[in-house]
């Protein structure tokens, strides 16, 4: 992934894009797709919500971050010489890795095929670069596809559109070499005609040998002076090629194409989390937010801000609750495993998912009339009519729905189909129930918080 400066670039642009979410009157002709059509391709995503996402390469041998070449410029022949050979992952296990985002209620999962390193996990035809030549010795990506798809999780790939290794790459001012002024006087020897086709000759390769691969996540753009944009990239033709082999694939926002809604599926909120349910042009969009564990997407060893399972059960509430989607970073090591931080969380938050997940699966943010109660977060299930109440801090004895009378049939804890009384005012003046409002319910809760991270009250509507 970029670097948090660039994270941030891209958030102050989430709200400047001009696009109508919904329909474009610029599209080419192989984009055009109706709303319904659209809406149809993507049903299955936003009603699954909660995905992994995994970076794995070469980067995970030094183990300090998976930008390591870049921070530390690092020649495309040292990096080669001092990890390649070294790559050997005799523990990876495909199987596992797939049952660890099943047990944790992930629904999809999108792999780095290949990252800004230029690395390929898969045994590509137009590169000698890849795992089968490195002591692995064999395709890294078809096992765990099969595995994914054994699991009965979407598979998606991530492809960088960076690749520092290659030849023809130009040198800019995001790559390894920014720096060094001999490999900038090389420019004039690369072509970036010659890597445009590479591109599209590996994306061929994912998208035809691997069955249907339902979602890209190409990643990134960086436009202007002393970067790269659509026009170098040939995002168009790129998509073109992507939706022509797989035309009901899912594809994110990060080609530079935001002329128009035919050129990207969501938008990407990176290690960032909106205020509200993102919009363009007055008109809500959909929209998925990566996150890491921990501060790197590939393996760090040394690195310690790892967010808590209660943050991140957290963070998955809120994101739904704004209408989004969440896909949460594993960094597996050198050897092919998640360290035993990685899998505490999974189990951590598979606990809870175990119990609560029809409070994420199918849901979204809840209708305007229904005002979230301090310390909560709201999701909702418009076809099941059922409201969920996530309480973040637990509340002595009561808990207070305001305005919610006359809207609720019924109330239980949903960890257990415990039901759960609550009262509408009858007294006014009542030392019990002073402080409610007419059109307030007044929630009995217990004083002990139920033995789950974060309880969820279900109420099924009227």
């Amino acid at each position: 992934m970029r670097p948090h400066i660039l994270s941030l670039l891209f958030v102050s642009l989430l709200c400047s894009f001009q696009v109508n979410a919904q329909q474009s009157t610029n599209a080419p002709t192989w984009a055009e797709e109706s709303a319904q059509q659209k809406e149809k391709r993507m049903a299955w995503w936003k009603h699954d919500r909660f995905g992994m996402f995994i970076h794995w390469g070469l980067y995970a041998v030094p183990a300090r971050h998976e930008w390591v070449q870049q921070r530390e410029q690092i020649s495309t022949e040292d990096y080669q010489e001092r990890y390649f050979d070294l790559f050997n992952p005799d523990l990876y296990n495909p199987v596992e890795w797939a049952e660890y985002a099943k047990k944790a209620g992930m629904k999809y999962v999108v792999i780095t095929a290949r990252h800004h390193e230029g690395f390929s996990l898969w045994d590509t035809k137009v590169s000698d670069y890849k795992a089968p030549n490195t002591p692995a010795g064999r395709d890294l990506l078809k096992p765990f596809v099969e595995a994914c798809r054994d699991a009965g999780l979407k598979i998606g790939f991530y492809y960088s559109l960076i690749d520092w290794h290659h030849p023809d790459f130009t040198i800019d001012g995001t790559h390894a070499l920014r720096n060094d002024q001999e490999a900038r006087a090389s420019n004039s020897k690369r072509d970036m005609n010659k890597y445009r086709q590479f591109m599209k000759d590996q994306v061929r390769e994912l998208l035809t040998d691997y069955g249907k691969i339902d979602l890209l996540f190409y990643d990134f753009s960086y436009p202007g002076e002393d970067g790269k944009g659509h026009e170098d990239w040939d995002s168009e033709g790129l998509l073109k090629l992507t939706r022509e082999l797989q035309p009901e694939i899912i594809v994110n926002d990060r080609l530079d194409l935001n002329d128009g809604a035919w050129g990207w599926d969501y938008r990407t909120p990176e290690q960032f989390m909106p205020n509200k349910w993102p919009e363009e042009n007055g008109q809500k969009v959909a929209w998925e937010t990566c996150q890491t564990f921990s501060g790197s997407w590939g393996y760090h060893r040394d690195e310690n801000t790892w967010k808590s399972t209660n943050q991140l059960i957290a963070m998955l509430i809120e994101v739904v609750s704004k209408g989004g989607n969440l896909l949460l970073n594993v960094g597996p090591t050198a050897r092919g495993h998640f360290d035993d931080r990685a899998t505490d969380r999974l189990e951590g938050m598979g606990n809870w998912m175990k119990v609560n997940s029809r409070a994420i699966y199918g849901c979204t943010a809840a209708p305007e009339e229904f005002q979230k109660p301090d310390n909560c977060f709201l999701t909702y299930n418009a076809e099941t009519k059922r409201l969920y109440v996530h309480v973040l801090q637990w509340p002595f004895k009561t808990l207070y729905l305001p305005g919610f009378k006359d809207k609720v049939k019924y109330a239980q804890f949903l960890h257990d189909g415990s039901e759960i009384k609550y009262t509408a005012r009858t007294e006014p003046g009542s030392h019990m129930t002073i402080t409610a409002g007419a059109d307030d319910l007044i929630v009995e809760l217990p004083v002990v918080k139920p033995n789950v991270e974060i309880p969820v009250i279900e109420l099924i509507l009227k």
